[in-house]
């Protein structure tokens, strides 16, 4: 399934014209992006659109866009079964960020059923972020997550990643850095046909 993965910043041309050239079947937003950056996708409405806040996000435009916030939810789309994550690290006392401390993000976790694909807008810690600057650390409850339900798929944005040296794989699951504009493909096998 191909899909076209949005975060931080605005795509790097008009959404139109990049599902002109790639023909996706989903649209999934990964955070830090705002009504504007995104306002060409209330008129997208034969593709479906999930996402995630991120920490900088306001947190309420999802609806007027059409996007369906996965947060603590699954999505089932093609026999494929999405979860989502939204926010960062709280590095500073706000009541707007949408932050959580590594306490909160594993209490809000510890029951999060497993998915073949994971959304989140900051990534596992160890694993393309910063450990050591709180404001780009990842979280360790996504780190748990999957080591033990083992997703294919982890998407994320947040950090400031070289691409070249990103970590892409953690046990089985693929791990996609996004920045700006990603398509993707995901190469899962429906589950019945994994016998």
């Amino acid at each position: 399934m191909r899909i076209l993965a949005i975060a931080d910043r605005p795509p790097r041309e008009k959404i139109k014209k990049i599902l002109e050239r790639e023909p996706v079947k989903l649209i999934c937003t990964l955070g830090d992006l705002d009504f504007f950056a995104l306002k060409e996708l209330a008129e997208i409405t034969n593709i479906p659109k999930i996402g995630v806040y991120g920490n900088h996000d306001s947190g309420k435009y999802f609806e007027s866009l059409g996007i369906i916030n996965i947060h603590l939810k699954t999505f089932e789309f093609e026999n494929l079964v999405f979860g989502g994550f939204e926010g960062s690290v709280r590095y500073k006392n706000s009541q707007e960020a949408i932050m959580y401390t590594q306490e909160e993000a594993f209490e809000l976790l510890k029951d999060f059923p497993s998915v073949d694909v994971m959304i989140a807008h900051s990534p596992p810690y160890g694993i393309n972020d910063k450990p050591e600057e709180l404001t780009h650390q990842g979280f360790k409850a996504l780190r748990e997550y999957i080591q033990q339900k083992k997703p294919k798929y982890f998407l994320h944005g947040h950090t400031d990643v070289n691409e070249r040296n990103a970590i892409t794989k953690f046990g089985e699951t693929t791990i996609i850095y996004v920045y700006r504009d990603k398509i993707v493909d995901l190469k899962i096998k429906p589950f019945y046909l994994n016998f």
